[in-house]
């Protein structure tokens, strides 16, 4: 996992410019902490940031095929030993075992198509300078990020906005429709909350030539008819999860499983387990890592998003699977430490996270960077499978707006000031009524097909961007790369074509996954409800938050933004009995201080 940066300008030297570039490219260091290096040709201005994984020696970055094609790549195509065959075979050679290699070979030899041969995670630039075009490509589910904003006679791309704004041409900023992008909490793909600076689409691609800029996608979503009964249908999820599980265990450094006691997690650690074990012997054993607070045992307190202490389950599953497992114990009231907020702010280039949740897990992710360089973890099962309670309830089903709103909504999102004049509930109404719009559906759908078939698109397109945005950024930070085998797109592919009736043929969610792991996981975690990421209950934590909201409200900027009488009573609540939603609010406001401290943005409301 990388870092990439840089730019292509028709109008200037690049050449000139090593200043930037390298200004550029130092932003991403935590990203690549490994090596760094750039290229600089008269158009194009390359950088990148190495994490090294795969071919510790080789695959050093940016890699050109001489001088001719310049590549700088993030992530990891797991299937890059088939790929080395089929392009030795079309007579290419190699000099390296890495998969970026791979990746440039597989440019040279197919182009712009070269997308649709690559399985993985990953978002990289081709400068190619035989036809002077730049080529930017994300990966199917947007695991990898990548973004670009425009510069004179061309753009500049990177892996986090950060590094745009080291570009002269580039700098933060932050117009009405940024705000909307930010607190609506509908998760669009394409603009960010920076005014003038998008993501390239998760399956998509971008080329700039001398002719502009055309985008397009390679991958989305499609109906279509499912045949399967429901013995073949688990057979083949049972294939296509145990398929993807062990495609991404290749790693030339130490590697290990995210356990937090859920079934998703567990599943995915016993196959990964059982095939550590075929590998390299019947007496090897993956590490396996849980969170905790200190005083989670005593204190837990089930909220509308937890339904349980994890520690319990993630332990009986360790020892069931047999890893060589420990639960990362942290003190509720390190959460509180200033400097990890703020570099929890700075990784996220954004005001909106999840406070406490946000910071235990950068700092576990440190904790396991001490042992390990790859993790692999249970992201997206919710998504693919129907885990959350929105697939399950009436009331979310029948609403006209994204299911999560109903729980994560009003309550919990930082109130803006009025005077503001956002039209945040008319942005939300055209917004969703889009996001309908794009759901593919077969003609004879039931209409209870048709609205499940709704719900897992949104949550696939968008739900899980944020998830997938919150766990690249805090694990990069910390020079941790996390792989998320649930996000193969064969899998979700033919998982979003299943029948509901499958999905729940049991009466539960996750039907299919569960089926899957019959016999990989304790009875106990089989049936466990769903339970989302751990928070701590500590008092003291929410009291010294309010004291940090307290001081993130006496800021000018703050203030201008921040509906205050909507977020003063949450001020004044016995800390004992501030409710989740209004402590995520509280959460935001202290966010949001930092992330204008650090940025400096300019304001064009």
């Amino acid at each position: 996992m990388c870092g990439i940066t840089g730019w292509v300008s028709f109008h200037h030297d690049a050449r000139t410019r090593a200043p930037v570039i390298e200004a550029m490219t130092a932003t991403l260091a935590p990203r690549g902490p490994d090596a760094g290096g750039v290229w600089l040709g008269e158009r194009a201005a390359i950088g990148h940031r190495r994490l090294s994984v795969i071919d510790l020696v080789g695959g050093v970055q940016p890699m050109t095929d001489g001088s001719d094609v310049v590549l700088s790549y993030s992530g990891e195509v797991y299937n890059h030993r088939q790929l080395r065959s089929e392009l030795r075979a079309l007579g290419h050679e190699f000099r390296t075992r890495s998969d970026t290699e791979v990746v440039l070979r597989a440019y040279v030899e197919w182009g712009e198509a070269v997308a649709e041969h690559l399985d993985g995670m990953f978002a990289f630039a081709v400068w190619d300078e035989r036809v002077q075009r730049l080529l930017l490509v994300r990966d199917r589910l947007g695991v990898k990020p990548l973004y670009w904003a425009a510069v004179d006679g061309g753009l500049a791309f990177a892996s986090e906005p950060k590094a745009l704004f080291a570009h002269p041409e580039i700098r933060p900023r932050v117009d009405a429709d940024g705000l909307r992008e930010a607190y609506g909490l509908l998760f669009n793909t394409g603009p960010t909350v920076w005014s003038g600076v998008r993501e390239v689409e998760p399956g998509g691609l971008l080329v700039l030539d001398r002719g502009g800029i055309r985008e397009r996608r390679y991958w989305q979503l499609e109906e279509g008819a499912h045949s399967d009964d429901q013995e073949t249908t688990v057979e083949r999820i049972r294939e296509l999860v145990g398929t993807a599980a062990r495609g991404q265990l290749e790693a030339d450094v130490p590697l290990c499983s995210l356990l937090s006691g859920g079934l998703d997690s567990t599943v995915l650690t016993a196959l990964l387990a059982d095939e550590l074990r075929l590998r390299e012997g019947p007496d090897a054993r993956i590490r396996s890592y849980a969170v905790d607070y200190s005083d989670q045992a005593a204190r837990f307190t089930g909220d509308v998003l937890r339904t349980g202490h994890d520690t319990p389950y993630a332990t009986e599953a360790g020892a069931f699977i047999g890893t060589d497992h420990s639960t990362v114990v942290l003190d509720p009231l390190a959460l509180l430490d200033p400097e990890h907020r703020k570099a929890v702010v700075v990784a996220r280039d954004s005001p909106i996270g999840v406070g406490d949740m946000d910071t235990s897990l950068y700092l576990l992710f440190g904790e396991i960077r001490r042992h390990s360089t790859v993790a692999l973890s249970g992201e997206a099962a919710d998504e693919v499978f129907g885990g959350y309670p929105w697939f399950h309830n009436p009331k979310a089903l029948a609403a006209d707006t994204f299911p999560w709103l109903l729980v994560t909504g009003d309550e919990a999102a930082m109130p803006l000031n009025p005077e503001l004049d956002l039209r945040m509930g008319e942005f939300r109404s055209d917004t969703y009524r889009s996001a309908l719009a794009a759901v593919p559906h077969l003609d004879d759908e039931t209409p209870v097909e048709h609205r499940q078939r709704e719900m897992q698109h949104l949550s696939l397109t968008r739900w899980l961007r944020q998830l997938l945005h919150r766990k690249d950024r805090l694990s990069m930070a910390q020079g941790l790369e996390v792989r998320v085998p649930y996000c193969d797109h064969r899998l979700v592919e033919y998982a979003f074509n299943t029948p509901w009736a499958l999905k729940s043929h049991d009466g539960r969610e996750k039907s299919l996954l569960r089926a899957t792991g019959t016999g990989l996981a304790p009875e106990s975690v089989l049936w466990r409800p769903k339970n989302h990421y751990p928070a701590t209950h500590h008092p003291d934590y929410n009291r010294g938050l309010q004291n940090m909201a307290r001081d993130a409200l006496a800021t000018e900027q703050v203030r201008a933004l921040a509906d205050e009488t909507r977020i003063k009573p949450c001020l004044d609540t016995p800390p004992d009995r501030l409710e989740w939603g209004h402590r995520l609010r509280l959460e935001r406001v202290v966010d949001l201080a930092l992330w204008l401290d650090h940025h400096r943005p300019e304001l064009a409301l």
